[in-house]
């Protein structure tokens, strides 16, 4: 390992792999800043990867008065879909409605009704649940995704699956989001622009020498240790923040962070159209209902205390039948565990503000610079992956107040790698990829548009028949996709594949998987260079 006095001084170096800390380092170097970032495992390999799913405002949080956040995420909404219309795009959610729905007791809603209007005795008027989603539309400026209705679920096609005592629904706006392959493309536009992304890389230490920060890091394949100067550190370490706080940097900050576990499953398709639901417990929790990857509809999320961010978050029996138990009250169809195909968990890092609860915690992002260690280290809490790009220039705020920075906000509406044609473009483009390639099924193109948008059609490049893309690996992934993911999106296992490139895990058999594996392994073995100092082509 090289002496640290030696080598360059970088201005910031980022701890964590995450939306927040690829969002950061995007924003960072567009803006003149020269940017190493290192991930201990695969990008969104976490947290970032473990989402709803949604770019959303975030309709419970009125509940708690929350306003700035949900204005905040509600104008985002618009802002993000113009930047990213192979990932995201709009989808309305129907909420049923019925005289029994009730507030969580700890809100300050809840609260006040209570004390001036005792006789509800905890239930949502629908005159407030209206008056939420008034503000819901009006909160955000929204342009471009239409507004609240109310439905008649009698004979209606949203009101075929749900039980009969439902006859009657509001319908609303939010945007899902292909959350991990997010963090992905926020990488690779930092690396275009000249940060160094350093995948399956732990931070073993940071000191503070002469006010630059010296840190070490130890690549975890192949044990190769390094040193980087920087003059700023950012930990957006995610669950592991309060960690890289007291192990890494070892500073004595009172800052705090709440780990709570949000679980998910996912079902065979439960319903034959394209909207989504939004149910309202009998605890006054809430959870969606969403149509998922085609053939399947995801069911989330779970709110529970979580103690220690190694241990892997798992959703547990009890949570799947929290959830299952939860739907039944709504679907006609009635769901058990023989249901589920596959379950995802993953933990939220929110600032620790006290609240009585996990749901209660806010999902408010904090941010927190320290200085006692004789170098500034910006320390990032909570956020939700709707306002990552606000968070970021918040970030570049705190981080310009000790760096100098040649440009100002820079990122609103800037296409993301794939990501340059119109919001309702979508479908032309599916149409156009399977003009030019017409061995591709309507599955695979839209699949692949939904994954790299105009890039698919560079990724395909010169094929004129299936045939020509290669090893076929099963579910419509072929050696010419993956040897992209490889050399362009940091990706080097089946799992950073088929769990966070893609979702084709859920359609790939065991012995597929594995055999796959087994030629990335290949691969990667017979171009070390590339593979482990992380070259890769430029487009």
């Amino acid at each position: 390992m090289e002496h640290p006095a030696d080598t360059e001084i970088t201005d910031l170096f980022i701890i964590g792999g995450g939306i927040n800390g690829c969002g950061i380092a995007r924003d960072a170097t567009g803006r003149g800043l020269s940017v190493a970032l290192a991930e201990m495992n695969d990008l969104a390999s976490a947290t970032s990867s473990a989402s709803t799913k949604l770019f959303h405002g975030g309709l419970r949080y009125l509940e708690y008065f929350e306003f700035r956040l949900v204005r905040e995420a509600l104008i985002e909404r618009e802002t993000l879909l113009k930047a990213m219309p192979h990932i995201s795009w709009p989808m309305r959610f129907v909420l049923p409605y019925h005289k029994d729905m009730r507030f969580e007791s700890d809100t300050p809603t809840s609260k006040l009704l209570s004390l001036f209007m005792p006789w509800l005795k905890g239930r949502r008027p629908a005159w407030l649940i209206r008056l939420g989603l008034f503000m819901y539309d009006h909160l955000g400026g929204r342009k471009i995704l239409p507004g609240t209705a109310t439905l008649d679920l009698t004979g209606a096609t949203v009101g075929a699956p749900l039980q009969d005592r439902f006859t009657k629904a509001y319908e609303y706006s939010d945007c899902w989001v292909e959350d991990s392959r997010l963090v992905v493309l926020n990488a690779r536009d930092a690396e275009a622009r000249g940060a160094r992304i350093m995948t399956r890389t732990q931070v073993v230490s940071a000191t503070s020498e002469d006010g630059i920060w010296c840190v070490e890091t130890r690549n975890n394949e192949s044990g190769e240790t390094k040193a980087f100067r920087a003059r700023m550190l950012v930990n957006a370490g995610g669950p592991w923040v309060g960690d890289i706080i007291q192990s890494k940097v070892r500073l004595n900050s009172r800052e705090g962070v709440r780990l709570v576990r949000g679980s998910h499953i996912v079902t065979r398709k439960l319903y034959d159209h394209d909207k989504c639901y939004f149910f309202q417990g009998a605890d006054g929790r809430i959870i969606f209902a969403i149509p998922y990857e085609t053939d399947f509809t995801l069911i989330g999320t779970t709110d529970s205390e979580h103690g220690n961010p190694s241990k892997k978050p798992v959703c547990t029996p009890d949570e799947q039948d929290y959830l299952l138990g939860f739907v039944n009250q709504y679907f006609k169809q009635q769901l058990t565990r023989d249901d589920v195909v596959w379950t995802y968990s993953g933990v939220r890092p929110l600032y620790d503000d006290g609240a009585s609860s996990a749901t209660a915690a806010t999902r408010d992002y904090t941010l927190k610079v320290e200085t006692s260690a004789g170098a500034p280290v910006l320390n990032i809490f909570g956020g939700k992956i709707t306002t990552y790009r606000r968070l970021a220039e918040s970030a570049m705020e705190k981080i310009g107040e000790h760096l100098s920075l040649s440009k100002g906000k820079w990122t609103a509406g800037v296409p993301l790698p794939g990501g340059n044609f119109p919001v309702d473009g979508g479908g032309r483009l599916v149409a156009d990829l399977q003009s030019r390639f017409p061995f591709l099924s309507d599955f695979w193109a839209r699949r692949l548009v939904r994954a790299y948008g105009t890039e698919a059609a560079v990724i395909l490049g010169d094929a004129e028949q299936a045939v020509d893309l290669g090893r076929d690996f099963g579910a419509t992934l072929t050696e010419v996709e993956v040897g992209w993911l490889m050399t362009h999106e940091y990706a080097r296992t089946a799992e950073d594949v088929i769990w966070r490139r893609n979702k084709l895990g859920l359609r790939l058999p065991a012995e597929q998987t594995q055999a796959l594996d087994d030629w990335m392994a290949q691969r990667r073995h017979s171009t070390p260079e590339a593979a482990v100092c992380g070259i890769r082509r430029r487009t």
